[in-house]
């Protein structure tokens, strides 16, 4: 059989596998397809995550926003996929990745941490650091030739942030940083697919932390796994097939002014 041929023939399996009726004759409910989605949450898991674990937060994350009950259940499946492919955990306490609802759809967001979990797993990483520099800090930095970078948090009287920072080195000696400003901050968030809601209303400073891990990333080699984390987030994804995650889902784009306040899986979206 060709490739092409088993393609379809998986994708076949599991579309049938998922919308198959349950004893009663009816459609299965979003809870019943996660529950019948672990064989395939399982082979798409690094060795190291749990499968049960995946399932378990994937169905308290719905329990917890209901409003991801009301979205297609293909957009939360392909979501739940996204993140068992990166070996990212979908809400919970981690942060590592947001499932957030919006006009039906449920968007993937990758989180800070989640971020910085895949460019552990590059044998090239040494080093990661993402802070916010308070008033009452010292910090001083300079680009060019001789760059440099010095931040001593103040232990008392911090104030409010005036920057942003990420700076990394490789194990063949390399390193990088990247500093923005709260403005610099603002204009990314401004022209995120949910600037009013979703993680920038719940974790402001952990996003801000990683616009500057992504900033920081565009100067060093990246993974595979990292590459394919950046071009899906913020999209939706309705393929839940192994092989989708090649082609990134569907970029949210809406007005400023058309974008409601959103939670993260923590609440009940307003």
């Amino acid at each position: 059989m060709t490739d092409a041929r088993t393609a379809v023939a998986r994708r076949a399996a599991q579309t049938g596998q998922v919308a198959q009726p349950n004893g009663n004759g009816q459609a299965p409910n979003l809870q019943q397809q996660i529950e019948r989605m672990r064989p395939e949450i399982a082979r798409a898991l690094p060795k190291h995550m749990d499968a049960d674990r995946v399932a378990r937060i994937a169905l308290t994350t719905l329990r917890r926003t209901p409003k991801l009950g009301e979205c297609s259940p293909e957009s939360f499946l392909g979501a739940l996929m996204t993140c068992s492919q990166l070996g990212v955990e979908p809400g919970g306490p981690t942060g590592e990745a947001y499932l957030v609802p919006f006009k039906g759809e449920v968007t993937f967001v990758l989180g800070y941490k989640g971020m910085a979990k895949l460019f552990w797993q590059s044998p090239m990483a040494k080093s990661l650091s993402a802070q916010v520099v308070y008033e009452g800090d010292h910090f001083d930095y300079e680009y060019g030739l001789d760059q440099k970078l010095v931040h001593r948090p103040a232990l008392t009287g911090r104030g409010k942030p005036i920057a942003y920072y990420a700076v990394a080195t490789t194990t063949t000696g390399g390193s990088a940083f990247v500093v923005l400003s709260p403005e610099d901050v603002e204009k990314h968030r401004k022209h995120s697919a949910f600037p009013n809601g979703g993680p920038w209303k719940d974790h402001y400073e952990a996003m801000a932390k990683k616009t500057c891990v992504r900033e920081l990333f565009k100067l060093l080699p990246v993974s595979v796994e990292l590459a394919q984390a950046d071009a899906q987030d913020g999209t939706v994804r309705t393929d839940a097939a192994l092989d989708a995650l090649d082609a990134p889902g569907t970029y949210i784009q809406v007005e400023a002014e058309q974008r409601p306040a959103l939670t993260t899986g923590d609440d009940t979206t307003q």
